[in-house]
């Protein structure tokens, strides 16, 4: 496609997938689009691990890796040790985690002690720990660096201009995107309120054309929409508004390779579009989730005000990753609220596909909706 996205990244087709899973990176870059692999809770060593899979199943394919380089967080400045952010975490939190398990009927045992777990999210955030992980990724050839959260560090842009890798930035709004562009950033994840994950306020139909028509007088950096995008369809729809390509993650998150649970999928196969909530309950920082009965739990009067990034991650994903092997084993407490990070979007996926089929229908949706357009102007 004569895409600026493909002519940067030197693929075929210009959607991007972001995953946590090294399955789905491989499959969609050998599928023609470009995989990128969320590592911002790997440790050095399984991301050396994660890249030496993917470069022996990618066939020379270009892929990606997604790094989280917040503006602010708790420990961004100075030298906190693990122990330390362990015990800036009231117990309250690790009572109201495991008060939620015991009301399942879920083993809650260590959830009410105070632990590390997690604290490896704070080490990639700071720039040590960080630069570790872009010069591993450096050493494997990785393809394009996204961050989010904020405008990448200088010393980031820089050193990955120093290795002729862009960069892409996640932005939910217009003023967030106009300061990347200044920055110096090569490509922007314009992500609607729709989106999984972490997400602003504004929806994607809006802020893809108000960037686009922001950024103009300063440079015309090329655009991937993302938020709630799970067909061809709405990919032409939004390159129609400006953008060059797309940036997706819900439609990968039921594919076959996917890391998401059994009884996830499940859930997000049946799931509407109106079964997910924007929350700061998982990360500190507002994101969308699966709706289940662990999120409401936190939207209850009698929760704890979630704590800022990352000791929000280190009271959650313990707690959560109990209900998730709960579930696997059929658990019905577990499965009801097991969730995950998850977009709007995910009510237009009913059908459970590999990632490589998911590619090949956008393509297959794109192009209908292309010929559609066309016939308009006959």
């Amino acid at each position: 496609m004569k895409s600026k996205i493909c002519e940067i990244l030197d693929i075929e087709f210009p959607l991007l997938a972001f995953s946590h899973c090294k399955d789905v990176v491989a499959q969609v870059s050998k599928a023609g689009g470009m995989g990128v692999l969320g590592a911002v809770g790997m440790t050095p060593e399984i991301l050396e691990q994660e890249l030496n899979w993917i470069d022996q199943n990618v066939d020379g394919k270009p892929y990606g890796l997604d790094l989280l380089v917040p503006n602010n967080f708790v420990g961004k400045e100075g030298s906190v040790d693990p122990k330390d952010l362990a015990e800036m975490i009231p117990q309250e939190y690790r009572d109201f985690r495991a008060d939620v398990l015991d009301k399942y009927e879920i083993e809650s045992d260590g959830l009410r002690e105070q632990t590390q777990d997690y604290s490896n999210w704070g080490a990639n955030m700071k720039e040590d720990g960080a630069t570790e992980m872009l010069q591993i990724g450096f050493d494997h050839g990785v393809k394009l660096y996204a961050n989010a959260l904020g405008v990448p560090p200088k010393w980031m842009l820089d050193l990955c201009k120093k290795n002729n890798v862009p960069v892409a930035a996640l932005v939910g709004k217009k003023e967030h995107a106009v300061k990347q562009v200044e920055a110096g950033v090569d490509i922007l994840v314009v992500s609607g309120t729709e989106g999984g994950g972490h997400c602003g306020s504004v929806s994607t139909m809006v802020l893809v054309p108000e960037v686009h028509r922001a950024i103009q007088p300063i440079k015309d950096v090329p655009i991937l929409a993302a938020g709630g995008i799970c067909t061809g369809e709405q990919m032409a729809g939004a390159m129609a508004m400006g953008a060059s390509g797309a940036w997706c993650a819900s439609v990968f998150l039921t594919t076959s390779e996917a890391e998401t649970s059994e009884v996830v999928k499940e859930k997000m196969l049946h799931a509407s579009s109106d079964q997910t909530v924007r929350s700061r309950s998982r990360t500190g920082k507002h994101s969308r989730q699966l709706k289940s009965d662990w999120t409401d739990a936190w939207e209850s009067p009698d929760a704890p005000d979630p704590l800022p990034m990352p000791l929000q991650t280190m009271v959650s994903e313990p707690a959560l990753a109990k209900i998730d092997k709960a579930s696997d084993v059929g658990h019905e407490g577990a499965k009801k609220l097991a969730t995950y990070w998850v977009g709007q979007g995910i009510g237009l996926v009913n059908e459970k596909l590999t990632a490589g089929q998911t590619v090949q229908k956008f393509k297959e949706e794109f192009i209908d909706a292309y010929e559609r357009l066309n016939s308009f102007m006959e």
